[in-house]
Order: structure tokens, then C-alpha cells, then sequence
């Protein structure tokens, strides 16, 4: 595949990940000494786009759902999320809350609806406590060394080069690889154990992804691999296995695995110029639940699919103010186990896709960093539906709402605020 060869020839470049400082805005310091911290941090952010195929839906999301992760609407003004998160630390342990209110909280809150009513059986859909839905993290580390420490809990998932939070990411729009190819978050309980300067392991034990309950007695298992050798320079490695199909009417889990391997880092060349990348292979065999049941696009659920993306990201820093990066990406559903999808009229059938993005972002910074504004412009090329009878069968609608475009550009600007 593609991807596979982009990867294998993409892993001479690597580097390192951000790293995200929280400023702590409250401490004390108790009469023995030991130092404990409280702080508060957060953000909001907002957007406005426009989509220059004029789609009368006036969206950019696409007949298949997912054109887009988070930046949906255009020709609007829209907000995305508003987060606050407070923090407790201490030299043996740390607590984290992390609340998100708004409509990417409810997108980066994958599959869990507040509760409703059932027309036709009158049975409550969804969850009783909607307040719920609005924790994005919340856990706690106990340090039982300075090399050791177990973390439990719900926290995001450890996959991957980008972040639901919009002040961790260089561009605003998330890709196709974070939003149709990677779990979003994880509950369970997971160790660390730093061997080295160098090197650190983490393992663990969760439901699964995403979602508030568990739809099965299955657990998943994750972990990561860290190379850390110098400042600026580091790689991950990130795995994650486990059964998300959903549970018989006994009760029972049905065979199934969901399996994704990752591989993400960055390096700083020099003080102006970055280079990243992201590459992740995943594999499906049975269904993916927890709700209703996802299944490849053949509904054949007795055998193995595969999807996969590349990225490489780079940035030059122009001054303290400004900064300029591109991505560049290839995301491969051609096997139709992912939401990356098209539809074949002719046929009569939904078929697998694959799609190239790129995108140009200006990340400019004010008010000491509290401010960051981010023009952006994103192309997004989707494989297109051949044959007689499908000119209007695309992904993307036009202006006199046929679907007629199998690519969209989109400009706009995001407006961040965070402290």
C-alpha cells in the first residue's frame, strides 16, 4: 500500500513531539516543605471558514460525515470548544480535571449522546447524566518512584501527533489520520517507567476507546515506547489492541479485534525550522460497537481490513510573532473499514476512499501567547467515483447542491484564547 512505503521511507526524519507547559496560577508551600500546586488553565477558541465549492449545506462535512473533525460549519461565525482544567500536584502524586464545554467537546466526545426518549419503545437512549459527556480527562498519578508512576482513569489516548485541544495543535483543522483512524480517548489504568534520559515504557489497561461505558467484558491493552536522545529530537511508538464489538444478549463478546500501530516524532533542525512526522497502520476483524455496530462496508465481518496515513509536518518560526507550517497528508480507507467513504450510484453501493490533504497555516501570536490566531488554507482531495452515471455522485456538494465535487478548499481564520 501507499502508505506503507511512505512510512518505511519517512522514518529517517525523526524528532521530536511538542512539549506544553502549564503555567501554574496558584501556589502554596506547606511548613514541611514539600511543595504542593494548584492551577487553573484552559482555553476557547472560534472559528470562521468558507468552502469555495459553495456546498449549499453549508457545511464541509461531505456525503460520508467526516469531511471535517471539528472546523464543520462555514460562511459563520462558530465556536469550538471552551475548556478549563485544574490541576493538583504534589511530590507523590497529580490530579486532573479536565472539562470541555461546547460543540468540539461534543465531537471530541465520540459516540456518547445525552439522554432521550425512544419514540417507538418509549426506553431511554443515551446517558442519565449529561454532565458526563462534558469531562474530557479526569485522573490521577501516584509517583511510587522517581522512574514509576500509575495513572487511573479517563485520559486522552496516547496515539498519534495531534490533540483534540487547539492550542497543542499547529494547524486548527484536525486530518483524517486523528479523526477517522485513531481512538480519541481511553479509560482504564495505565504505568510508566522511565529507564533512562533517554528512554520510557508505558503500559496499560483499559475499556477500550472513546465512549462512557463499556459495551463488553473485553479489555484493551495499550502502550508506548519513547526515545527521547537529545533536546529536540524524539520518537514514539504507540500500540493499541483490543475487542470493541458489542456484547450478545447474554451478555456474551463476540470474537473481534481492533488493533492500530503508531509511529509520530518531530525534530528541531535548527531554532526556526521543524520537521515532523506521523505515520499509523490499523486493522479491524470482527465489528467495532459501543453504540450500534460498525462494520466494513461489505458487512463482512470474518475477516481482517486494513486503513493507514502518512504526515509529514513543517514549520518555520519568521520571529517571536510569527510562524508558518505545512502538512501534508495521505489517509488510506480504500477497504471501507473506517468513515472515510464514498458512494458509487451506478452500483448502488458504498465503496472505500482514500484522500490527500495539505494544509497551510499561519499561527500568529499576541497578548504574550494568551492570543493565537491562525489563518489557514486546506485543500482536500478525495478519490474520485468513476464511470458513467457518477458525475453527481461525489463527495463534496456544490453550490446547486449535487454532490459533483470530489475535493473541497477551504480559508478562514481561528481565533484562540488561552491562559
Amino acid at each position: 500500500m501507499k502508505y506503507i512505503k511512505l512510512f518505511s521511507s519517512a522514518l529517517v526524519l525523526f524528532s521530536s513531539v511538542f512539549t506544553f507547559a502549564q503555567k501554574d496560577t496558584i501556589q502554596y508551600v506547606k511548613k514541611d516543605s514539600v511543595k504542593e500546586k494548584f492551577s487553573i488553565s484552559g482555553y476557547l477558541d472560534s472559528y470562521y471558514f468558507t468552502n469555495l465549492n459553495r456546498p449549499t449545506s453549508m457545511d464541509n462535512m461531505g456525503r460520508s460525515g467526516v469531511g471535517r473533525g471539528f472546523d464543520r460549519k462555514v460562511d459563520q461565525f462558530n465556536l469550538g470548544m471552551v475548556q478549563t482544567q485544574f490541576k493538583f500536584s504534589n511530590a507523590k502524586s497529580e490530579a486532573m480535571a479536565d472539562l470541555a464545554f461546547g460543540p468540539s467537546a461534543q465531537y471530541g466526545n465520540y459516540g456518547n449522546l445525552p439522554n432521550t426518549v425512544s419514540p417507538s419503545t418509549g426506553y431511554k437512549i443515551g446517558y442519565d447524566i449529561v454532565s458526563g459527556i462534558v469531562i474530557k480527562q479526569a485522573y490521577f498519578k501516584y509517583n511510587f518512584t522517581d522512574k514509576f508512576s500509575m495513572t487511573a482513569g479517563q485520559f486522552g489516548t496516547h496515539i498519534g501527533y495531534e490533540y483534540i485541544d487547539a492550542p497543542l495543535n499547529f494547524h486548527y483543522s484536525i486530518n483524517h489520520t486523528f479523526n477517522s483512524g485513531i481512538p480519541f480517548y481511553h479509560t482504564g489504568i495505565k504505568a510508566n517507567y522511565t529507564i533512562n534520559k533517554a528512554w520510557s515504557l508505558m503500559a496499560g489497561v483499559v475499556n477500550g476507546f472513546d465512549h462512557l461505558d463499556d459495551n463488553n467484558r473485553a479489555k484493551g491493552i495499550i502502550g508506548q515506547v519513547a526515545f527521547t536522545p537529545k533536546d529536540g529530537v524524539a520518537l514514539f511508538f504507540n500500540y493499541i489492541t483490543t475487542n470493541e464489538a458489542n456484547a450478545d444478549s447474554l451478555g456474551n463478546t463476540p470474537k473481534a479485534n481492533f488493533t492500530v500501530y503508531d509511529l509520530n516524532g518531530s525534530w528541531q533542525v535548527t531554532d526556526k525550522f521543524m520537521l515532523g512526522f506521523w505515520g499509523m497502520i490499523g486493522s479491524q476483524y470482527g465489528a467495532v460497537g459501543a453504540p450500534g455496530v460498525w462494520t466494513p462496508i461489505d458487512g463482512i465481518t470474518t475477516k481482517k481490513g486494513y486503513w493507514g496515513g502518512v504526515n509529514i509536518y513543517t514549520n518555520w518560526k519568521f520571529n517571536d510573532v510569527f510562524t508558518l507550517g505545512l502538512r501534508s497528508e495521505y489517509f488510506d480507507n480504500k477497504q471501507g473499514v473506517r468513515g472515510i467513504r464514498n458512494f458509487d450510484a451506478v452500483a448502488n453501493k458504498t465503496i472505500g476512499a482514500d484522500v490527500y490533504t495539505f494544509t497551510l497555516t499561519g499561527n500568529i501570536a499576541l497578548a504574550d501567547g494568551h492570543i493565537l490566531l491562525k489563518p489557514e488554507v486546506r485543500f482536500d482531495q478525495w478519490s474520485k467515483v468513476k464511470g458513467i452515471g457518477n458525475e453527481n455522485s461525489q463527495q463534496f456538494l456544490d453550490k446547486d447542491g449535487k454532490y459533483s465535487k470530489s475535493n473541497q478548499t477551504t480559508l478562514g481564520l481561528a481565533m484562540i484564547y488561552k491562559w
